[in-house]
């Protein structure tokens, strides 16, 4: 080295070329580079063996801490003890720095003294720095030495020889995914001797992370890698294990704080590449090793070390022996790893729609509260989005910013929104909507969910991840477009129900009008919901005033609940009404009627109806009970009741149906009572039906105390023995008869 200077391009405070990196490798001397600061910026590993780095190295220290100065007061750089900003032109060395040779003497770690052959000099680069080179002055130590390295050598190499072997042992027919991933990847890391191993499989958008070893458990670690940036589209044109070393960043970038990218070298092409800092995994030097299979990298194992390592293409090489063996485990282990996410997903949409199942009829905020659990499954912030009422813009409500106008409008986001169909609209990295939520601050990738209107409320929602977030995957996506369907179809349900419960209510109070007032006649009607929210179903009753002192009195139950059963009651009863003013007997009004629904509904709609025509002239009661629990008579005379037994068959379910009118006489003082099944099939808690006899019982424990209030009793006796819980709509109707006679 003596009479020339040396030049190695780019050596400085910040990177040291791949070339030089190898040279110290193969080298069986040891080779410290300092810079004008006396801090050790590189060294070899015989440079450690030699000097004793101690478990942290060399890296860091003062050139000092090895060669004490020549003279009793040294400059501090000498020492290790240098403050930033603080340099020296001229090192106090016990050597020259012009690259001559000198023969000194240092005391060892141990206290031993090492005569070591020493050259130094400055490079020409563009700082200050010095490389040293150094060996022990006597041939059999520095054959010990060289010796000693060759043996590390093989063993470094049997050691990566039984570390593949194990990995391939290890994994060889393991079904289980997790375990392999774990074993693998510790594997990788032992064999290589490095800090950690990181693994990303490929998705259809980008690469995602799934694996690490336990010692980068606590580093941050990116969890995505995009096709199109960094250095994984580097890879995915590589056939082959790349190996990278991250540069140091330049002062003047840390003192303008500019911390977002980094340079990154490739230590066999040399080019620099800047990358973005979150990008990058927490390693200094660093293989990634693209996974081929059937023509696509299906993942990326990065290997890397958490301060400067020589690599070599002996270790690329390697790596990638061991990534084609994987290969076909690990496509098992991605397509698995699929199906138990997407089995997940589907699992836990089945627990969130019965939890809103059983809402029963589920409010805005249930909805809200639905929505938000949603997108928590996927990893996501729910950012619920509504319309305004003055102006077209759509306003989002922002975790850490309240509410805000949107930058555009929805049909913007989504595009054209067709019919109730969820429209999910990808949320991208430098779209305009992300900058704008990066602006503020917000996450800022995800999706827009559009679920389109319920009644006269838009459901929409952003589903939101950080800027360096992985974005949602393709099941993930599925995930929160059936649960908004889900979310929209019970919505539409309630609404629906809603509407026909206002309807079958406005039906069933014109139904349940006052009775008619017939001279001659007392007569009140009850009726009794069987669902808490009075959601009224098919029965009916009416009292109709006749000319020449007669009146009809109908009782009807109309099959099925809702707008159809409500609105069958009431067309039952207009029919009704008409055919008992023409004068027709009640099998020929059943007839006629029976004619009537089967044109009229559904072929599973039908009725059971009692139709009673009270002449109180003559005291003739005809009635024709068609499928209809039999009517009671009470007899005041004798204070007994008695079963109006002639029966017909349902009304509106058969063509040809024969129905028969029963007629008997009626005296003053006695009363009719009729009900629907529901109130004599009523069970009690155990389970037993009330039924006839009870009913029967229930009427002579109420005449003592009168025909007033009979059916409000009678309903309390009903209530007490369902402990007020029935199975159906109970509906009564009583008609005493005060005036018999010309």
């Amino acid at each position: 080295m003596a009479g020339r200077q040396v030049s190695l391009e780019r050596l400085g405070n910040s990177s040291i070329p791949s070339a030089f990196g190898s040279l110290l490798y193969l080298t069986s001397d040891a080779v410290v580079a300092f810079d004008g600061f006396g801090r050790i910026i590189l060294s070899n590993e015989q440079a450690e063996r030699l000097f004793g780095g101690g478990d942290e190295g060399l890296y860091g220290a003062g050139i000092g801490q090895i060669f004490p100065p020549a003279a009793p007061h040294a400059h501090p750089a000498l020492t290790g003890d240098v403050a930033e900003g603080e340099g020296t032109d001229a090192l106090a060395l016990p050597f020259a720095v012009d690259g001559s040779a000198r023969t000194i003497t240092r005391k060892a770690q141990d206290g031993t003294l090492q005569v070591l052959r020493v050259r130094c000099e400055r490079t020409g680069a563009s700082s200050d720095t010095y490389v040293l080179v150094a060996h022990d002055a006597d041939e059999k130590a520095a054959e010990g030495r060289e010796e000693e390295r060759t043996i590390k050598d093989l063993e470094r190499v049997n050691k990566r020889l039984s570390g593949t072997l194990r990995i391939v042992l290890d994994t060889l027919n393991n079904d289980d995914m997790s375990l392999l991933f774990s074993r693998a990847l510790e594997e990788i890391a032992e064999t290589m001797e490095a800090s950690g191993t990181i693994i990303y499989l490929s998705e259809p958008d980008g690469f995602h992370l799934r694996g690490h070893t336990a010692k980068v458990e606590h580093a941050k670690l990116p969890q995505f890698l995009s096709f199109r940036h960094g250095l994984s589209r580097v890879l995915l044109r590589s056939e082959h294990a790349l190996r990278f070393r991250v540069l140091a960043p330049k002062a003047t970038d840390l003192r303008a704080g500019r911390s977002s990218s980094r340079e990154v070298m490739d230590e066999e092409t040399h080019e620099i590449r800047k990358v973005s800092a979150k990008m990058l995994p927490p390693f200094v030097s660093f293989i990634a090793v693209p996974v081929w299979f059937g023509g696509h990298v299906i993942a990326i194992i990065e290997v890397g070390w958490d301060r400067l390592h020589p690599t070599t293409k002996e270790d690329a090489r390697l790596l990638d022996a061991v990534a084609s063996y994987l290969s076909v485990q690990l496509m098992g282990a991605f397509t698995q790893m699929r199906a138990e996410h997407a089995a997940h997903l589907e699992s836990a949409r089945s627990e969130l729609r019965e939890e809103l199942f059983a809402k029963g009829e589920p409010t805005d905020q249930d909805a809200m509260e639905f929505l938000e659990e949603v997108t928590e499954e996927v990893g996501c912030i729910f950012s619920p989005v509504e319309e305004n009422d003055f102006t077209p813009t759509a306003v989002a409500h922002l975790p850490e910013n309240g509410m805000r106008a949107l930058p555009m409008d929805a049909e913007d986001i989504t595009g054209s929104h067709l019919g109730n169909e969820v429209v999910l609209a990808p949320i991208s990295a430098g779209s305009r909507l992300s900058k704008w939520l990066q602006e503020l601050g917000e996450c800022s990738i995800g999706v827009f969910v559009d679920g389109g209107k319920v009644e006269d409320r838009h459901i929409a929602y952003m589903a939101l991840r950080p800027a360096d977030a992985e974005p949602l995957d393709k099941d993930e996506k599925s995930f929160l477009r059936k649960c908004t369907d889900d979310l929209i179809e019970i919505m539409q349900g309630t609404a629906r129900r809603m509407q026909d419960k206002r309807i079958s209510q406005a039906l069933q109070l014109g139904m349940k009008n006052e009775l008619q007032e017939v001279e001659g006649l007392t007569a009140s009607g009850i009726y009794s919901s069987a669902t808490a929210d009075a959601f009224v179903g098919g029965d009916f009753y009416d009292l109709i005033r006749l000319p020449d002192r007669r009146a009809a009195v109908i009782m009807g139950d109309v099959s099925g609940k809702g707008v159809e059963a409500a609105s069958v009651s009431a067309a039952v009863k207009t029919a009704l009404g008409a055919y008992a003013w023409e004068g027709l007997a009640p099998a020929r009004m059943v007839r006629s009627l029976n004619d009537f629904l089967l044109g009229f509904s559904r072929i599973e709609t039908f009725a059971t109806l009692f139709i009673g025509i009270i002449d109180l002239a003559s005291g003739n009661l005809t009635y024709c009970s068609a499928g209809h629990p039999p009517a009671i008579l009470y007899r005041a005379g004798r204070n007994e009741l008695e079963t109006l037994d002639v029966q017909s068959g349902v009304v509106g379910a058969f063509e040809d149906m024969s129905y028969v009118d029963g007629e008997v006489k009626v005296q003053e003082g006695d009363f009719l009572l009729l009900y629907t099944d529901g109130t004599t099939e009523a069970r009690n808690p155990a389970g037993a039906f009330f039924g006839e006899d009870g009913l029967k019982d229930a009427i002579m424990q109420q005449i003592p105390q009168g025909f007033e209030g009979i059916l409000d009793r009678l309903l309390a006796t009903l209530d007490s023995f369902t402990a007020r819980n029935l199975d159906d709509d109970v509906a009564m109707v009583a008609v005493r008869f005060d005036e018999i006679g010309a």
